[in-house]
């Protein structure tokens, strides 16, 4: 007889209820101020949210999408470029890179780290492209200059930044991160000899603070940090309709301003995270233990030497996707799946040519992923829960094949 449990995927209540009065404090000071766009809290959030990553800007946005569109923009990247990312990620990451005017191409994954394969990156630098005499590095597939890189920090664990900073610069093209799964992730810098947090490496640096974030809002927000004043300045610009100042447009711009209430909540939250990140990591660990002991057929996440990953998401490999997501809802236990397809096949980029085989690593991982359930409140007995559910499940499964 089985035994239900209440295991969500996702906590978004605890935490809210636990800053309650603070929370409530922000909403308070935003309406006996009517300051509900930009001022006071969001400058405040900002400066202290540049300082956690190690960067010397942050300029707070409306999304995580309108920071890494803005981002890219900011950077000068637009109508014609190319821009190389991965197709395991969120439609978000390929819809900022086109909706800034350039045209997302593809490498494949990592298998252990879910991450952008550096030998890929390399193959597709070297053999995708040609270098014309002006010196641009042209994509053979699209005819279009390639610019920049944006290596996305998946799962909450940043891809090898050294290594991809490396060959960005021997073929002279920008690196702009894709964070918004990664607040706080750090990864051991061989070139500087030191940890650096993720929105510091690259040019700039885009992350979400969607509610299920590790750093998230209570609605949109988003973030640009920078080491380059420049960039920041044009960013300020770019979210407030081009605006140097009120009603003087240097340039056509968006409405991709952050909200003072939610900037307040942001930071009132951030004094947490450090905190959260530690439990996150600790959760991670017992999950490896525990699957361990139970002798399971699963792959738990893999982390490199070089990785403090924030486990935004715990994610495993496992057969039959499908049936252990309904074993374990059955359970009464929370699952994700993040991507179940990728980006290449998707139908929004149906016009690109992509095909079916292009990038395997992806492929197979994309029909084995499953996300369990992680947030800092995750208690021990309902980790046990998890994986004695899926133990259970491939157990029951050996024993059929076995049959």
């Amino acid at each position: 007889m089985s035994v239900h449990w209440n295991v969500p995927f996702l906590d978004l209540v605890s935490p809210h209820v636990e800053l309650e009065q603070k929370l409530t404090e922000v909403f308070q000071k935003a309406l006996r101020s009517a300051s509900f766009i930009g001022g006071p809290m969001v400058e405040e959030f900002e400066r202290a949210f540049a300082d956690f990553c190690g960067a010397e800007y942050a300029v707070g946005v409306g999304s995580g999408t309108d920071a890494l569109r803005f981002a890219l923009m900011a950077c000068g990247l637009g109508s014609g470029d190319v821009v190389v990312t991965v197709p395991n990620t969120f439609i978000a990451t390929t819809e900022a890179i086109s909706q800034a005017g350039a045209l997302p191409e593809f490498v494949d994954i990592d298998e252990r780290t879910y991450n952008m394969d550096l030998e890929k990156l390399r193959e597709y630098l070297q053999e995708g492209c040609t270098r014309e005499a002006s010196g641009d590095l042209i994509s053979r597939r699209s005819g279009r200059p390639v610019r920049a890189i944006v290596p996305v920090h998946l799962y909450g664990q940043m891809a090898d930044m050294d290594a991809i900073c490396e060959l960005a610069d021997h073929f002279g093209l920008l690196v702009v991160e894709d964070a918004c799964q990664a607040h706080g992730a750090e990864y051991f810098s061989r070139k500087v000899g030191r940890w650096m947090k993720a929105g510091s490496l690259g040019r700039a640096a885009a992350f979400s603070f969607y509610p299920g974030k590790n750093l998230g809002a209570c609605g949109e927000a988003g973030a640009v940090t920078t080491n380059d004043a420049a960039i920041a300045a044009k960013i300020r610009m770019i979210r407030d309709h081009g605006q140097a100042k009120k009603y003087y447009h240097e340039m056509e711009g968006y409405n991709g301003r952050l909200d003072a209430i939610q900037a307040g909540i942001l930071l009132a939250k951030l004094q947490h995270l450090v905190y959260w990140n530690d439990e996150r990591r600790a959760r991670a660990s017992e999950y490896k233990r525990l699957f361990e002991n139970a002798g399971s057929h699963v792959n738990p996440p893999f982390e490199p030497s070089w990785s403090r990953a924030v486990y935004h998401l715990y994610v495993v490999r496992v057969d039959d996707r499908e049936k252990l997501v309904a074993f374990l809802n059955k359970q009464g236990i929370g699952t994700g799946i993040h991507y179940p397809i990728p980006l290449h096949l998707q139908k929004a980029y149906e016009h690109e040519g992509y095909h079916k085989g292009d990038f395997p690593i992806c492929e197979k991982v994309a029909c084995e992923i499953v996300s369990l359930p992680m947030f800092p409140q995750l208690k021990s007995d309902q980790q046990q829960a998890v994986v004695n559910a899926v133990a259970q499940f491939v157990e029951d499964k050996v024993g059929l094949l076995g049959r």
